[in-house]
């Protein structure tokens, strides 16, 4: 009887030390602009989190890259264009899921009083973008499906902060940004759409992770795509909750979240043959169009064993 209190006793500290182990561990998290820890605050997916998140902001996914090279973070969002020039620079990442959304998000703006209509318009003149991003990825392919060559338009390599001046002061003729950057323009400064990727790109971005990450924080790793996902999911349905916490987090007005979520339907998707084969598509254009001087193979830059994760927040 005794024997049996002394076994149960040390069970249950074994188990609260696990316990205290885990909850003292922390995941870095690259965010941009309040992507995913907004969501997860309004959907209330982080409320029994057995470890820390430590949220990072970042304004575009270079930098987020840059960080998570470093090793100043673990895991973040990013789009599949920088993830793919990232990659072929040699940083240690990883795609571990993917994010599948409409294509409306990621598109060529002109201000409101441009005499600039269509994108046929822009040939000699100058867009602002970031360098290996998916702004510059949808410059690359509208090119492409022109016959145009880069030379026919002037690419004007800019963060988003700058290229925000650039374009409000008229240094630049348009600017090819993604959200919430667009609907920012679109509904507080009104302005218009040249072209949107809807039919020129896949679209997908993907949640990334370290190799030492996925070695080491794997526990950890799983749980928070698990929620990630199931953050999602809650938001296809409370649209309005969730724009409103994005709003306050990143201190905008309402209606340009409204505006991006409503459209936008984000989900997260376990990596599979159909995002691999976009990934190569992406992988293929900057390629072809000399950004990236070596040609990748896209199952050799994921990781699929996460898919089981992504399924149970998921539901299924």
């Amino acid at each position: 009887m005794i024997r049996g209190r002394v076994v149960g006793f040390v069970t249950g500290l074994l188990l609260s030390t696990i316990a205290s182990v885990s909850a003292q561990t922390t995941l870095r998290v690259g965010d941009q602009k309040g992507n995913s820890q907004a969501v997860m605050e309004a959907a209330g997916v982080l409320r029994d989190v057995p470890y820390k998140i430590e949220w990072k902001e970042f304004p575009a996914a270079a930098p987020l890259l840059e960080a998570l090279g470093a090793g100043a973070i673990e895991t973040g969002l990013v789009g599949d264009a920088p993830f793919t020039f990232a990659a072929a620079a040699n940083v240690p990442v990883k795609a571990i899921g993917a994010i599948r959304q409409s294509r409306e998000g990621l598109a060529i703006l002109v201000p409101r009083e441009s005499h600039i209509h269509d994108f046929d318009d822009l040939k000699g003149k100058k867009i602002a973008t970031g360098r290996g991003s998916i702004g510059h990825q949808l410059i690359l392919a509208a090119l492409e499906a022109r016959g145009w060559s880069p030379g026919d338009v002037q690419i004007v390599f800019l963060a988003p902060s700058d290229a925000k001046v650039a374009y409000t002061q008229g240094s630049v003729d348009a600017w090819a940004t993604w959200e919430p950057y667009v609907s920012q323009e679109e509904v507080l400064f009104q302005s218009r759409f040249l072209i949107t990727a809807e039919g020129l790109l896949p679209g997908l971005s993907f949640e990334v992770a370290s190799p030492n990450a996925i070695r080491d924080k794997r526990p950890e790793l799983e749980d928070f795509l698990r929620r990630l996902t199931a953050a999602r999911l809650w938001s296809l349905t409370h649209v309005n909750a969730y724009a409103e916490a994005w709003g306050k987090l990143m201190n905008i007005p309402p209606a340009v979240p409204l505006n991006w979520l409503g459209r936008a339907k984000i989900q997260i998707a376990p990596i599979d043959d159909g995002v691999v084969a976009d990934e190569q598509q992406t992988i293929d254009l900057y390629f072809r169009s000399g950004l990236i001087k070596q040609k990748l193979n896209a199952a050799d830059i994921v990781d699929r064993s996460f898919a089981e994760a992504i399924g149970k927040g998921a539901g299924l």
